[in-house]
């Protein structure tokens, strides 16, 4: 793949001190050196590791790379919401991902916000127009959303509402990618689209999160990684295959950049980028 293509990545707050080490000290580095547009930090159920989002983004930061923390709405406060944008801003953070999110467990109320084009019209209406603002964007369509039209009608209002561009789900059917772009052109969507790539970390478990999700897993590749049971040579080997035809098939097709999920490892991540050409070999 010869095409200069944007990337970024993203990482969860590490739970351990030796996981922070390892991430910024290691990870951060490695994956720096491909120069990606910036590194993205979840954010748990109902902000339940805000403070370690936090923590992360600003050690991004502290090591010259742009970081965008996510930010989800639902189950906080007007109030609240502000506090946090206000401590970005001072991080001379401008760059953010918006997102409804998921109430912590045993929760009931959804608090002041209760989807994402409220949270975005919200940083739009408090905070202006110096902030680049990233929505969620679901190729094969929400989990929790029971009819597909529907679920675009969400996606349109986030971009109506200020959004500057969105990062998808991650998908293996690059065909879902194309006709959810295509469908939400028609609607007036016209932000741009990142496509969500997730390598096989772990067959197992990015089978488990698909299955969760929503998420199809082409038969076929199912079925070989299945086949190779815990032969991890070849599960590596077949899935760097896979994601990586899959990346060529979106990027000849217009993808606009590529965002990696990459569950804080940086050794299949880089070789997937030097696959495509998008770095150089080590």
């Amino acid at each position: 793949m010869t095409k200069a293509v944007p990337i970024s990545f993203e990482f969860f707050p590490p739970n351990t001190p030796v996981g922070d080490d390892k991430l910024i000290g290691e990870v951060v580095p490695a994956l720096g050196a491909l120069k990606p547009e910036f590194f993205s930090v979840t954010y748990g159920a109902g902000g339940a590791t805000r403070d370690k989002t936090l923590k992360t983004v600003q050690a991004i930061a502290a090591a010259g790379f742009e970081a965008a923390p996510h930010l989800s709405c639902v189950g906080s406060t007007r109030e609240g919401i502000a506090a946090t944008l206000a401590t970005y801003r001072a991080q001379n953070i401008r760059r953010i991902v918006a997102l409804r999110g998921d109430l912590p467990s045993g929760t009931a109320t959804a608090g002041e916000f209760r989807y994402a084009a409220e949270l975005v019209r919200f940083i739009r209406e408090t905070q202006g127009d110096d902030w680049t603002v990233e929505v969620a964007a679901y190729p094969e369509y929400h989990p929790g959303q029971r009819y597909a039209a529907r679920d675009l009608q969400h996606y349109v209002e986030k971009v109506k509402a200020g959004a500057s561009s969105a990062i998808t789900q991650f998908f293996f059917n690059a065909d879902a990618y194309f006709h959810f772009v295509e469908q939400t052109q028609k609607l007036g969507a016209t932000v741009p689209v990142v496509p969500g790539i997730m390598p096989f970390h772990n067959y197992a478990r990015i089978a488990q999160f698909a299955q969760r999700d929503g998420i199809d897993i082409p038969r076929w590749v199912a079925l070989k990684m299945e086949g190779f049971m815990d032969d991890t040579a070849s599960i590596r080997a077949f899935g760097l295959d896979v994601v990586s035809g899959l990346c060529e098939q979106l990027v000849a097709g217009g993808a606009p950049g590529l965002h990696f999920y990459t569950m804080n490892q940086s050794a299949l991540t880089r070789l997937l980028c030097e696959r495509l050409g998008l770095a150089p070999a080590a």
